[in-house]
């Protein structure tokens, strides 16, 4: 059992599986193993919309049993997304869901690309998806990573043939896959790019199919398969003790804010893919890139190159790599004097991580620090060791061009090598940070005006040491990241990016004050060092019509990492308002109005990301009856410090101490998103919540999913309920009240027509579609094109008390400061405390 858990760890090593920015430590099997993908010139691009829609079982194969580069472009990042392990959301989850993808590259073996689309939420048509999208742009940026990728074939994820029947954004990417297909190799689409780029024209087009896009395996079994290839993704690798299924399990499992988390497969396993475009495989069905040369004779002058190179595969020497240095070192000089770009770069920088790993040479650039600022001093330390019998000699170190060590030191055998230097970071440097959020882009597309930039995953690191050395007599130059090393005991030796980072970060806790009446509040704005001997001001710009008592503050912070806290006094007007206060910190001559957003999770690198330090005011007048509010949290929201904001104070509820008649000091009892999908004990506490509604109290449940995930018991309500996948995903799809005097609708606060604008992102999710004839449906509405949806807010009285089912997205609303979703939860909260009132629904229901 330890051996085979030592093949997995060594596996992982290989697919680069480490956490932070820690180094591959390559061993025999994994040299062995990227000579293999060394020696296949053959690319493949599979395309979908979101993280976790890859199919990572064939992205896996392709690139561990085919040995392709293999890539996978997501359009969006997944911001639209919800986060099963901690509190980000849009920007921030997008984030996370990013480095989520890579750390599955990293096991998988895939290559990561994005466009700009912003993934604004669940969308049920391409139409709309690719209006908002701005679907030029994107199928711009399609266009342009195939032209840059140069794939022999793409996959589609999703089928581009049936509009309507799934996620727009899933039947989108394909959309714009087969069209891009096109274009790619056309001079006259995006001419733009040409220059940079050269035309390219993928061989295939491929649709990744299976039995659940026929409807069921019978209708499968039954289809014409005159046009799929069938492959087996279940093949086992002897060489590295792990079957492809398993690795592709582990990649996904990756997808941790999505719940992906899951159990490893083994065993044959059959995928199918369908040719849309391009010539079928004859000879070999199975063979995506038959008829595409993919070895060394695929470029000029390779075949010498390939004749090295395969001779070092068929004889590789487990015991000592280092004996095929020589070959190696021929083949790299071969390689640099050819004259293709594409494949020359590419193998160029495989063969200089080959020569490396034989050579047991180890490099590493180390700051003192996780972070610096533009224009400071940062001390680096240099490692360098060859643990080989080659002869290597260190000429010279530099990094960003400008600091500049000349060792011409011999690194000998397994001796190792330090060297402490200061570099001076240039004061124009860009701070870290993602650079798809450096700007304000709109609902559907992030703003990237750097071409250099679009399509990657990541903002490339900010400095990286390069080592001009000898090796065996042949010039070759290494590029290593400039990390940050450390350890904690907890943890043992970690690595981190290293990042730049403006001298200070102002931010506010509360991204929404709810100003309930007239009074003044207290603001307070956090200020936090990120060098030494901070001094400023600062300043708070607020809306027009709202006071604040002082224009500026002195700011004097000593220490880097020191931390205070500034308070500024907010008056509203007398009238409903809106708008945005921004904490503006002066140190000098700049102006620093970003806030620093740290995330840090055990399977991703720490990421640090520099938004807009703002906060939403509004001011608004409601009403409200009963104080003290339960919360039982789900999968995870804002809604409680939302409602301590209008002055409820609200406990949170652990399900395990709920027992009868322990909820009655509630005036209201709240469950959170997903509560019951989620939180197993629930099912073992139905019965004391609708004893509590019994007698008398006012039970609220938000949204759970149904589907696969599905409710984990029938009692969900006193009566018959039944949870769909109805969604109204327009955030302005017209609401009509049907019942304006009910209680819900009414008291304490009268909600119109008006208080459903605004709202972000959808106006809910999963309603029930039937229901018993005791529950009142208040609300209507529906998409463009789509029947009435009724079960968004349904009301019932059972025994003494009320018991309420929402679909409505307060979970996003409320943090938010959507004044109107205020309005109506207040009334939730308060009916238990309304008279009854029958009101019969008005026509157009």
């Amino acid at each position: 059992m330890r051996y085979r858990l030592r093949l997995l760890l060594c596996f992982l090593m290989v697919m680069g599986f480490t956490f932070g920015q820690a180094p591959d430590r390559p061993s025999s099997t994994d040299i062995f193993h990227s000579l293999q993908k060394l020696n296949f010139l053959g690319s493949a691009m599979y395309i979908a919309a979101h993280p976790d829609d890859e199919n990572t079982r064939l992205i896996s194969y392709l690139s561990n049993e085919v040995h392709s580069r293999t890539a996978y472009l997501s359009i969006t990042r997944g911001d639209g997304g919800q986060n099963l392990i901690g509190p980000e959301l849009r920007e921030l989850l997008g984030v996370l869901r990013t480095q989520e993808l890579l750390a599955a590259r990293r096991v998988d073996g895939g290559i990561q690309y994005f466009t700009r689309a912003n993934d604004f939420g669940y969308s049920k048509h391409p139409d709309e998806t690719l209006r908002l999208w701005d679907k030029d742009v994107v199928l711009g940026d399609v266009v342009r990573l195939i032209r840059q990728f140069k794939p022999d074939v793409i996959i589609n994820r999703f089928d581009h043939r049936t509009p309507g029947s799934t996620h727009g954004h899933h039947t989108s990417s394909a959309i714009l896959s087969v069209e891009a297909f096109d274009l790619a190799g056309d001079k006259e689409a995006y001419s733009d790019q040409l220059g940079e780029l050269d035309p390219w024209s993928p061989k295939r087009l491929f649709f990744n199919t299976s039995w659940w896009f026929y409807g069921s395996q019978e209708n499968f079994a039954k289809a014409d398969k005159s046009r799929l290839l069938e492959l087996n993704t279940g093949v086992y690798f002897p060489m590295l003790g792990i079957s492809n299924n398993e690795i592709a399990s582990l990649a996904s499992s990756q997808h941790l804010c999505q719940g992906f988390g899951r159990l490893t497969s083994r065993g044959a396993e059959r995928e199918y893919i369908e040719l849309l475009k391009g010539e079928m495989p004859e000879k070999d069905p199975s063979n995506l890139f038959e008829g595409i040369d993919t070895s060394w004779s695929r470029i000029e002058g390779g075949k010498a190159i390939g004749d090295l190179l395969y001779k070092v595969e068929n004889s590789f020497n487990f015991k000592d790599p280092s004996t095929h240095l020589n070959d190696l070192l021929t083949a790299y000089t071969l390689l640099s004097k050819t004259q293709d770009g594409h494949w020359k770069r590419i193998k160029l920088e495989e063969l200089e991580e080959i020569i490396a790993s034989v050579s047991g040479l180890y490099l590493e650039a180390s700051a003192e620090s996780s972070y610096s600022n533009p224009g400071n001093t940062e001390n680096v330390t240099i490692e360098a060791i060859n643990r080989s019998k080659a002869s290597i000699v260190l000429k010279s170190i530099s990094i960003a061009g400008r600091t500049r060590l000349q060792p011409e030191e011999k690194l000998v055998n397994n001796q190792k090598k330090n060297y402490d230097f200061l570099f001076q970071i240039p004061a124009e440097t860009n701070y870290s940070g993602p650079y798809w959020l450096r700007e304000k882009g709109s609902l559907g597309m992030y703003k990237v005006d750097d071409l250099n930039l679009i399509g990657k995953p990541e903002t490339p690191t900010a400095f990286k040491a390069k080592f001009n050395l000898e090796i065996e007599g042949v010039a070759i130059s290494i590029e290593k990241p400039l990390i940050y090393r450390f350890s904690r005991p907890d943890k043992g030796e970690l690595y981190n990016p290293f990042n730049v980072l403006p001298a200070a970060s102002a931010s506010i806790t509360d991204k929404v004050f709810i100003f309930s009446d007239a009074d003044p509040k207290e603001i307070a704005v956090s200020v936090k060092a990120l060098m030494d001997n901070v001094r400023g001001s600062l300043s708070l710009t607020v809306p027009v019509g709202w006071n604040v008592d002082k224009a500026q503050i002195p700011v004097e912070l000593s220490k880097d990492g020191e931390e205070k806290i500034y308070r500024f006094v907010i008056t509203p007007p007398d009238d409903e308002s809106e708008g945005i206060i921004t904490p503006v910190l002066t140190i000098g001559n700049k102006v620093l109005n970003k806030e620093l957003i740290t995330i840090a999770y055990d399977h991703i690198p720490s990421q640090a990301v520099l938004l807009p330090a703002e906060t939403k005011v509004v001011r608004l007048n409601i009403k409200k009856s009963g104080q003290n509010i339960g919360y039982i949290m789900g999968a995870g929201d804002d809604i409680p410090q939302s409602l301590e904001q209008i002055g409820y104070t609200v406990y949170t509820i652990s399900p395990e101490d709920i027992q009868k008649g322990s909820l009655a000091k509630y005036d209201a009892v709240v469950v959170g998103i997903r509560a019951y999908n989620v939180v197993d004990e629930m099912k073992f506490k139905q019965n004391a919540l609708l004893d509590y509604v019994k007698e008398g109290g006012n039970l609220i449940i938000q949204y759970n999913t149904s589907g696969r995930s599905g409710l984990k018991f029938d009692n969900l309500a006193p009566y018959p309920l039944n949870v769909s996948r109805d969604r109204v995903t327009d955030e302005d799809a017209p609401v009509k009240i049907l019942m304006p005097r009910h209680p819900l609708m009414s008291f304490p606060n009268q909600i119109t027509d008006k208080d459903f604008d605004g709202w972000i992102q959808e106006r809910g999710l999963y309603f029930p579609d039937q229901w018993d004839k005791a529950f009142s449906p208040v609300l209507s509405m529906a998409d463009p094109g789509e029947s009435e949806k009724e079960g968004s807010l349904l009301i019932a009285s059972y025994g003494k008390g009320t018991y309420i089912y929402t679909g409505l997205s307060f979970f996003r609303e409320l943090p938010a400061g959507v004044p109107g979703a205020f309005k109506l939860f207040a009334n939730m909260l308060s009916q238990n405390k309304a008279e009854v009132q029958n009101e019969i629904p008005v026509k157009g229901k």
